[in-house]
């Protein structure tokens, strides 16, 4: 079995432990929004390339994200602990960045299909990426 999908295999169990501990201790909720986070994610971004005020550009580079976020080689290995999910998580917070310069935070809310808590998440990991001074505008 190859290292990738040894570490797909054990990211996957830790997120599914960590729903259904979520679940045994009475918090449901927070089981459903971490379970559905990555689905979430995925509906938002599809949304976000069908939306008509997206340009070919930014079109282009969603996909390139996607595609990024999908392959098994990484800018961090994904079978590092911590770091290996991390970058995942700053490209995409960057790719929010610039659609929430571009776009606003209705275009963000519209797309995403998920709890108000998990798209709180989302808009505050844009928010933050968006201040930090030459990230999300040179994307």
């Amino acid at each position: 079995m190859s290292r990738a999908l040894i570490a797909l295999l054990i990211v996957a169990g830790i997120y599914l432990a960590l729903v259904a501990v979520l679940a045994v201790i009475g918090r449901r909720s927070a089981a459903r929004a971490i379970a559905g986070f990555i689905p979430d994610c995925a509906i938002m971004f599809r949304r976000l390339l069908a939306r008509p005020e997206t340009s070919r550009w930014e079109r282009i580079g969603l996909v390139v994200l996607v595609a990024y976020l999908l392959s098994p080689l990484d800018i961090v290995p994904d079978f590092i602990p911590v770091a290996g999910q991390l970058d995942d998580a700053v490209i995409v917070a960057l790719a929010l960045a610039f659609v929430l310069r571009r776009h606003g935070e209705a275009a963000i809310r519209t797309a995403w299909p998920g709890p108000e808590g998990s798209l709180r998440v989302v808009l505050g990991a844009a928010r933050t990426a968006a201040r930090a001074p030459g990230t999300a505008a040179t994307l």
